[in-house]
């Protein structure tokens, strides 16, 4: 299927690995132009070189720290004109209420649920001059399964899936449709890491985790490409009248 998205020019964050590598690499396949911004300088360079190589398309590397608005704001003027941003940058770490002090707290919503708002703001004046455009917001499981050990984690998605109902409702008289997923479990370094720590704890051997994922359906964990083709379909005309909508992808746990 086409997905008529050969032109658009896209904002991905944290685009140097997991979910938000892969859904670069498929908007790439897909006929867009990038922008990409991580933290990670080298990963990212590497990346816009493959994508230019690989299916001849604009891929502009924009290494940055999304936990400001004034870095938000700066991503988003030397981008420029975007037709879709994708929320994906953020990572919160787990604990319960009082294990995750306030300065981890804070720092970790600065980047992930400030960081979301913040692009959103800084991105919708543009698109709305330019009669439209799409945003998904990447948000995570936790927002509607509230896990006390990952409170922080699940308050913040909690959150952004607020924000995504909420501006979902309102862009549409703009030309603007927004979109979130809510990705379960899924195979990247971040949670092969966590799953490592938690498989020497519990199991007494790191080299234990993937026996961690048996109970999940289908037994495993979604691959990053499965969050990703649903982020293209999303973001694409053939989902023209999809706004305010958040899509759990957890294989139905």
């Amino acid at each position: 299927m086409d997905l008529e998205l050969r032109g658009r020019r896209a904002l991905v964050t944290g685009a140097s690995r997991g979910i938000g590598r892969a859904v670069a690499e498929l908007l790439a396949a897909e006929g867009c132009d990038l922008v990409l911004t991580a933290r990670n300088a080298g990963a990212l360079d590497g990346l816009a070189e493959t994508l230019r190589q690989r299916h001849q398309v604009a891929a502009e590397a924009l290494p940055a720290d999304l936990g400001t608005d004034a870095e938000a704001r700066r991503v988003a003027d030397v981008a420029g004109g975007i037709d879709i941003l994708v929320n994906n940058a953020g990572a919160i770490p787990p604990g319960n209420l009082l294990r995750v002090d306030d300065a981890t707290w804070r720092a970790a919503w600065d980047l992930k649920v400030f960081g979301f708002i913040s692009l959103c703001r800084a991105v919708y004046p543009g698109m709305k001059a330019r009669g439209g455009g799409v945003i998904v917001n990447i948000i995570g499981q936790a927002g509607e399964s509230f896990p006390p050990d990952y409170i922080a984690g699940a308050t913040g998605n909690a959150a952004l899936m607020a924000l995504t109902r909420a501006l979902g409702r309102s862009g549409p008289a703009d030309g603007i449709r927004v979109v979130g997923i809510n990705p379960g479990a899924t195979a990247t370094e971040r949670n092969e890491t966590m799953a490592r720590h938690r498989a020497q704890a519990e199991l007494g051997d790191a080299e234990r985790w993937r026996e961690l994922f048996r109970n999940l359906p289908f037994g495993r964990p979604a691959q990053p490409e499965e969050i990703a083709n649903a982020v293209a379909f999303l973001a694409s005309p053939r989902s023209g009248y999809t706004s305010g909508t958040i899509l759990t992808i957890n294989g139905g746990g």
